[in-house]
């Protein structure tokens, strides 16, 4: 048995989704009472920490509808179909920064919101960039801009909240902590 592990009694899919499913799960609880809980069902993403030679780090601005404003972010998105990560973080690369790489290294994986989300999302790292002659369309309902900034300037995006997603807040704490840039 699983320390505080919540056993489940009947679960009831709700909705399935182009991104995400949810499902509602009956449990029961370690001291036998029972309880509710709400879940998404993710399959998973990447993100990209992608620095250029002259050691500036890409980002990609887009609108976030669930927040109702644009956001600053290293390049990421979902896995498709249980999609090779590494592969997955190579095509995200190219498709919202117009640059591919050879030699992506892993850095962590991390859970985005482990209370009512299975979203497990891999990080790597490149500093090998090539510029694509013909980088391939991104998602059609998907409108990114591509940002270069220092680390200096990343970490003030941070201060200024134009940075605030968890994946790239711990992109930047990640080179801080290496003094990589």
């Amino acid at each position: 048995m699983k320390k505080f592990e919540e056993k489940t009694i009947k679960s009831e899919k709700i909705f399935n989704g182009k991104v995400i499913n949810l499902q509602v799960d009956e449990v029961s609880l370690p001291n036998g009472k029972t309880s509710t809980r709400e879940l998404i069902k993710h399959p998973g993403a990447v993100a990209v920490i992608p620095i250029t030679k002259d050691n500036k780090i890409i980002f990609v601005e887009q609108y976030r509808k669930p927040l109702e404003k644009s956001l600053v972010e290293i390049p990421a998105g979902k896995l498709d179909n249980q999609e090779n990560p590494l592969a997955a973080a190579v095509r995200e690369l190219e498709e919202e920064t117009g640059y591919t790489t050879k030699d992506l290294s892993f850095v962590t994986s991390f859970y985005t919101s482990p209370g009512f989300a299975d979203e497990l999302i891999h990080i790597y790292v490149t500093n090998q960039l090539i510029k694509m002659d013909n980088p391939p369309n991104g998602d059609e309902d998907e409108f990114v801009e591509v940002i270069e900034l220092t680390l200096e300037e990343a970490k003030q995006y941070v201060i200024d909240e134009r940075i605030q997603d968890a994946k790239t807040n711990y992109a930047i704490l990640y080179l801080h902590a290496l003094g990589r840039l």
